[in-house]
C-alpha cells in the first residue's frame, strides 16, 4: 500500500469533511480505494437524508449573488434544520455554491434547480448531518437595468431590485427600504383584482358594524370605502410608502424626482411561512431511552 491508513484517512476528510471514524469505516469497506470510499460516504450521506425526511429545515441563509461577468443576480433561499449549522462558513458556502450554479444553468423551474444542485446537497449532507432545502430561487436578468441587492443580518433576508434610469448606489437603498417594509407590490394597480374585491367585501361588512356610518348616503358609503381600501393597500405597496431613507416624502414621489422607475423586486426572509416543528423534547429523550 503505498499510503497509510491514516494517510488515507486524511486525504478522504480533507475531500469529504466527514468524521473520523466514518472515514475509517469508508476506506475498510472499500479496500482503502479513495474514489469508491468517497462514493460510499456520499451514499450513506443519502441514507441519512432519507431518515430526515421528515425534519422541518426552517433556518438557513437567504442571498443576493451577481454574476461579475453577465451582470445577472439570483436570489436564493436555502434552508436547514438549526441555526448553528445556518451561521457555520461551510453553510455558507454550499449557499454560495448553489447561487453560482443556478446563475450559470439558468433552470426555469425549482425542480429542474434542484436536480442541478442534488450532488452539491448530498455532498453537505455527508458533511455536517443535516437535512437542506433548496427553497426558492428568482433570477434577474440584466440588460440595461440597474440591479441592487441588500443583504439584512448576515442572510435573514435577501432582497434584489431592477431599476431604470438609476444607479447602484439608489438601487441598494431601494433594496434596503423593501428588506426594512416588506411591500407586496410595486404600486396598488398591481393589486389583483380578486384581492381587491376581498378587501372591499371585508370593509363593508365591518361598515355595517360602525354607527358611524350606519346612516352614510350609498355614494359616501362608496368613496369612504375607497379611502379605506386605498389606504390598506398603501402600507403594503413600495411606492406608497414613507421612503426609509427619506419620510418626508413616499417612495414614489422619491423615484420621481430622480427619474426612476422600479421594474420588479424580490425579497426572501428566511423562513417564512414554514411551520416549525415544537419537539416536546421530554417525549423525545424518552422515546431514545427505550
Amino acid at each position: 500500500m503505498a499510503e497509510s491508513l491514516i494517510d488515507l484517512i486524511k486525504v478522504l476528510r480533507d475531500r469529504t469533511g466527514a468524521g473520523l471514524m466514518d472515514c475509517k469505516g469508508a476506506l475498510l469497506a472499500n479496500d482503502c480505494d479513495i474514489e469508491k470510499a468517497t462514493d460510499w460516504l456520499r451514499e450513506k450521506g443519502l441514507a441519512k437524508a432519507a431518515k430526515k425526511a421528515d425534519r422541518i429545515a426552517a433556518e438557513g441563509l437567504a442571498l443576493a449573488v451577481t454574476c461579475e461577468k453577465c451582470g445577472k443576480t439570483v436570489v436564493v433561499e436555502v434552508n436547514c434544520e438549526t441555526d448553528f449549522v445556518a451561521k457555520g462558513d461551510a453553510f455558507r458556502k454550499l449557499v454560495e455554491d448553489v447561487a453560482h450554479v443556478l446563475l450559470k444553468e439558468e433552470p426555469k423551474t425549482i425542480e429542474e434547480a434542484k436536480a442541478l444542485t442534488q450532488d452539491l446537497f448530498t455532498d453537505a449532507t455527508v458533511k455536517m448531518g443535516e437535512k437542506f432545502d433548496l427553497r426558492r430561487f428568482t433570477i434577474i436578468e440584466k440588460t440595461d437595468n440597474v440591479i441592487g441587492s441588500y443583504i439584512h443580518m448576515g442572510g435573514k433576508i435577501a432582497v434584489a431590485v431592477s431599476l431604470t434610469g438609476g444607479e447602484g448606489e439608489v438601487a441598494k437603498q431601494i433594496a434596503m427600504h423593501i428588506a426594512a417594509n416588506n411591500p407586496q407590490y410595486i404600486t396598488v394597480n398591481e393589486v389583483p383584482a380578486d384581492v381587491k374585491e376581498h378587501e372591499l367585501s371585508v370593509q363593508r361588512e365591518a361598515a355595517k358594524n360602525d354607527e358611524k356610518l350606519a346612516n352614510k348616503p350609498a355614494a359616501v358609503l362608496d368613496k369612504i370605502l375607497e379611502g379605506k381600501i386605498n389606504k390598506y393597500f398603501a402600507e403594503m405597496t413600495l411606492e406608497a410608502q414613507p421612503f426609509l431613507m427619506d419620510d418626508s416624502k413616499t417612495v414614489g414621489q422619491f423615484l420621481s424626482d430622480k427619474g426612476i422607475k422600479v421594474l420588479s423586486f424580490v425579497r426572501y426572509q428566511v423562513g417564512e411561512g414554514i411551520e416549525k416543528r415544537k419537539d416536546d423534547f421530554a417525549s423525545e429523550v424518552m422515546s431514545q431511552a427505550k
